[in-house]
């Protein structure tokens, strides 16, 4: 047993408490208050300098094992116009001089001064070496004519595959990312998850929701995410991105859905999210849906039959009503009370929709960091939504106002996790009035994240019979002005009521884990 001690704990409870003292034992909570009690005076004691704990955090929507791939080749965001981006690579390349091929990530029309996309011509300029760069907001991908020549002739002869620009969309995206990712190999692969893993754990993430299925061929990400999840500091609830329902109850998963194959629409960024209404610099643009909504009804009736807890991507209003629309035909065909079914981004939401969504018990996994992305700044937003439509993007106050569970996640490789910057963004929303209180966004990158995956008894918060994972704040975050809330940071993590320290512990450690199982 462990006393934690002279500390500002915030329970993030639904009735949120305060106390100074924390009993830990075989890494759960034990008991919650102000002086340590007489039974447990003798027991081991941690000062922690009257600093601030919250509970540890969570991502509930991120594609890991893509994050991790990225995270392990090379991220170009940073790259500020075409010339910067192909030393990138050179550099890349002479750091690799064994690989065959590069997987890169993060190319941006908004943050390079050309103002467009790279094509296969400027890919052609920089490198010989057959390389993919994945747009930034994981939805379609480039290729030079090194990749394009590689590639096969089924996927070169897919609708969504544009010979004279290089570009994948759609199926031919998918494909295309998994003939990469197959030349990979799965030794490397797993040493990119311990290494993310790690980052996260250092920013006090303990639970990632990870959304796998899209990506790598033969659905080898998921399963390798099952086993190595064993052996990884966090617990991991994987979501498969599926609508083939007999896939998830061959390896007798409890939740399907995510993005791509469950992605009812595309993104702003290529202007397919699915509108209501036009697009404001097309008026013949309202995106596009991906699926007919019968389909998409059968498919909610069939998996909530099934007892899954279902996730969707929606992002647009059109794309929302279409997944209201099917998870109300669920509901009606069988009625289930506590179904948790979550609506993935939810963007843009009128009033109507926001009350149907509270009905149904939806729950939103929603991405603060998206309020102020610089891959897809205000103004772009404004040119091709109209103010009034992109100030109405994410209304995280009039959701939890109506009563939904809102969640955060970072939707990573979009965006990098950091649950401190996604605090500060929910709580400074460029709408004053769509503004969270700093407990809200506390409790949606905690207890709500918890409850919304079915884990309010074992995580989520500090109390009694929990587990004891907290974060050891620089200050407290109930007591600054919410516009420095970004100037938080972790001092220290504990996971079942020890500190976490980063250390590279080796796939041989990471595999002997996973076999064992982490308990």
């Amino acid at each position: 047993m462990t006393i934690f001690k002279n500390a500002h704990f915030i329970s993030c409870e639904k009735e949120n408490r305060e106390f100074t003292v924390l009993a830990e034992d075989k890494g759960r909570i034990v008991w919650c208050g102000g002086e340590v009690p007489a039974p447990y005076a003798s027991c081991p004691a941690v000062d922690l300098g009257g600093k601030t704990v919250v509970p540890a955090f969570a991502d509930t929507h991120i594609h890991f094992a893509s994050h991790a791939l990225f995270e392990s080749t090379l991220d170009v965001r940073d790259a500020g116009d075409f010339a910067q981006l192909g030393q990138m690579l050179r550099d890349y390349e002479a750091r690799t001089p064994k690989q065959k091929l590069s997987v890169c990530f993060g190319c941006c029309a908004h943050t390079v001064k050309e103002g467009r996309l790279p094509d296969k011509g400027d890919l052609d300029l920089y490198t010989t070496r057959p390389t993919m760069i994945v747009k930034y907001d994981g939805h379609a991908g480039v290729g030079n004519s090194a990749l394009i020549d590689s590639l096969p002739q089924a996927l070169r002869a897919d609708p969504g595959f544009n010979a004279a620009t290089g570009w994948m969309t759609q199926n031919a995206f998918y494909e295309g990312v998994n003939f990469m990712t197959a030349q990979i190999s799965p030794l490397s692969i797993l040493a990119g998850l311990q290494k993310t893993a790690d980052a996260m754990a250092q920013r006090g993430i303990a639970l990632i929701h990870a959304v796998e299925g899209v990506g790598f061929k033969n659905d080898i990400d998921l399963d390798m995410m099952r086993f190595a999840a064993r052996g990884l500091p966090q617990d991991f609830r994987i979501f498969f991105q599926t609508m083939d329902i007999a896939k998830v109850q061959k390896r007798k998963l409890p939740r399907i859905g995510g993005c791509f194959r469950l992605a009812l629409d595309g993104c702003f960024g290529s202007e397919d999210a699915a509108l209501l209404e036009p697009y404001a610099n097309d008026p013949g643009n309202r995106g596009f849906l991906n699926y007919e909504q019968a389909q998409v009804d059968q498919f909610c009736v069939d998996a909530n039959r099934q007892g899954l807890q279902i996730a969707v991507h929606a992002i647009g209003d059109a794309a929302v009503e279409q997944a209201l629309t099917a998870f109300e035909a669920a509901r009606r065909d069988l009625p289930r009370p506590d179904a948790r079914h979550i609506l993935i981004h939810a963007c843009l939401m009128s009033e109507a929709q926001q009350a149907r969504a509270a009905a149904l018990g939806l729950v939103i996994a929603t991405q603060p960091a998206f309020l102020y992305w610089r891959h897809e700044p205000q103004s772009y937003l404004d040119s091709i939504l109209g103010a009034q439509r992109a100030n109405a993007i994410m209304p995280l106050k009039s959701w939890v106002e109506k009563g939904i569970t809102v969640t955060a996640g970072s939707d990573a490789p979009c965006t990098i996790p950091d649950p401190i910057q996604s605090i500060h963004f929910a709580c400074n929303h460029p709408d004053p009035a769509e503004s969270l209180s700093v407990l809200d966004a506390l409790r949606m990158h905690t207890s709500r994240a918890a409850w919304s995956c079915f884990d309010e008894n074992r995580r989520g918060a500090l109390r009694e019979g929990l587990l004891c994972d907290f974060a050891v704040l620089s200050a407290d975050p109930l007591a600054i002005p919410t516009g420095q809330l970004d100037t938080l940071r972790i001092e220290r993590v504990y996971f079942r009521g020890k500190e976490y320290i980063s250390k590279n512990r080796g796939l041989p450690t990471l595999i002997g884990k996973a076999i064992a199982g982490k308990g």
